[in-house]
């Protein structure tokens, strides 16, 4: 007779199966729509895209069975959900561009990115096997996390691009490494925090009722993150910034359970933010456009320009939006990368951005239902740190672009144009995947009773003696 544990996993995955199904007509149904609204629809080419998208999506949920079979079952296929909608929306505004006489191969070129990004998640899946691996290698990943950082600032390598130095040139691309030294420093905090919060929560002295840390336990995490910190503002990337602090105090806070972190982060935050809007100027150009973004002058001067568009193709799309290729979303500047959500408002309209924000919500809940459910403090502080940052760089995209607050240029994960991102991103699912397997792995299994990255040596050579004796 089947255990308890043994029917949860074969109903998960039959349920997975079945949400695969959808995310695959999903993908079917939107390129479908954007080719008929194009004049462009070609039962043919539209059954190869079917096939493959199929072919992908099985592939992915044979590698997930075996490599990571005890993992969330409703993760894969929010993923696949969110790329079925970009792959049709990018589509569409090639042909957009096209008929304004702008020749490009967005969606070709994305759909390559997207597969290249399926091959790193299963790589990662079958490389790690037990993520308290990572931990050995926690002063390894700030280090290479840093690097990564640096990489922009090499002469001859670095590329920069409307007023951000982030990107280098390889292999006829621009790649973001900041992307990666994103998911290195979270690997190092999550490492350093588990270690010493003890320390973290309970040493040090207290000032107006909050305990701070000393500075022998808070030296080497502090100067990671300054280090980080002042290479991303240097390089004018203060979304990228803004993300990495967010993640930082979040991790804090998970690891010590101190509200003063929080207070502490705050206060830096909105120190940082008016220093950023007095010393630089494209920063204070934001700060108008988003303050005073229907006045004339400033839409004039073009400061307000591409976020009042955006405003305005989402208010177009109502409700429900003026359906995929019926809106007008390439008058928005870069509305296949930072500006996709717009795009979709418009052509999906609020319930379609609710979809798709719903998605959102889904991996960042199984993110941090993870870290609950994971037995070990590293990956609880790894998977909260994953999620953390899927949330910050979604709140802070579509927060910009909705006005909420000021536009940053960060790339919205899974859906806007562009490799660094999309091969980032898969690394964090499969990440959060493999932890999420731990999690969910039943207690008796003797993987999960020992940690390989402390625990030295299988054998007890005292035990076996006295067994012999």
């Amino acid at each position: 007779m089947a255990t308890i544990s043994e029917l949860r996993v074969h109903r998960g995955r039959r349920a997975e199966g079945w949400l695969l199904v959808l995310s695959w007509a999903l993908a079917v149904l939107a390129r479908g729509l954007v080719d008929y609204h194009a004049d462009y629809l070609e039962l043919g080419a539209l059954a190869w895209y079917a096939a493959g998208f199929a072919v992908a999506a099985a592939v992915l949920h044979i590698a997930l069975r075996i490599f990571a079979p005890d993992s969330d079952q409703v993760v894969l296929p929010s993923v696949l959900g969110l790329i079925a909608v970009a792959l049709a929306e990018i589509r569409r505004l090639d042909f957009a561009y096209a008929a304004r006489g702008r020749d490009t191969d967005f969606a070709g070129t994305q759909i390559g990115w997207a597969i290249l990004g399926a091959v790193v998640f299963i790589a990662v899946l079958i490389v790690i096997r037990d993520h308290r691996v990572l931990r050995r290698f926690t002063y390894t990943a700030g280090v290479l996390g840093i690097v990564m950082y640096l990489l922009p600032a090499v002469p001859g390598l670095g590329k920069e691009i409307n007023g951000a130095k982030i990107w280098i040139g390889a292999f006829g691309h621009s790649l973001q490494p900041g992307e990666f030294g994103k998911i290195l420093l979270v690997v190092f905090f999550a490492g350093y925090l588990q270690t010493n919060r003890d320390a973290l929560a309970l040493a040090g002295p207290k000032v107006l009722g909050m305990r701070l840390p000393r500075m022998r336990d808070m030296g080497p995490l502090a100067i990671m993150f300054g280090a980080a910190l002042l290479i991303m503002i240097n390089q004018k990337d203060l979304g990228a910034a803004l993300l990495f602090f967010g993640i930082f105090i979040g991790m804090v806070y998970v690891a010590t359970e101190r509200i003063s972190w929080v207070v502490i982060g705050l206060v830096l935050f909105v120190v940082g933010a008016i220093g950023a809007g007095i010393v630089f100027p494209h920063v204070a150009s934001r700060y108008d456009a988003w303050l005073h973004a229907m006045d004339p002058q400033v839409y004039s001067s073009g400061k307000s320009e591409q976020l009042v568009r955006g405003l305005f193709g989402m208010a177009s799309g109502g409700l429900f939006g003026t359906g995929l290729g019926n809106g007008r979303p390439d008058l928005v500047p870069y509305a296949e990368s930072d500006f996709i959500i717009p795009s979709l408002g418009e052509e999906l309209g609020l319930t379609g951005l609710m979809a798709i924000l719903t998605l959102y919500v889904i991996l960042v809940q199984r993110a941090m239902r993870t870290a609950i459910g994971v037995r070990d403090g590293f990956g609880k502080l790894l998977s909260a740190g994953l999620g953390f940052a899927l949330t910050l760089q979604v709140f802070i995209v579509v927060g910009g672009v909705t006005r909420l607050i000021p536009l940053t240029g960060l790339t919205t994960p899974f859906l806007a144009y562009g490799g660094s991102s999309m091969v980032a991103n898969w690394v964090v699912i499969a990440l959060i995947l493999r932890i999420s397997d731990q999690a969910r792995r039943p207690a008796q299994s003797p993987e999960t009773r020992t940690d390989p990255a402390t625990a030295p040596s299988r054998r007890r050579p005292d035990l076996e003696e006295a067994a012999a004796q």
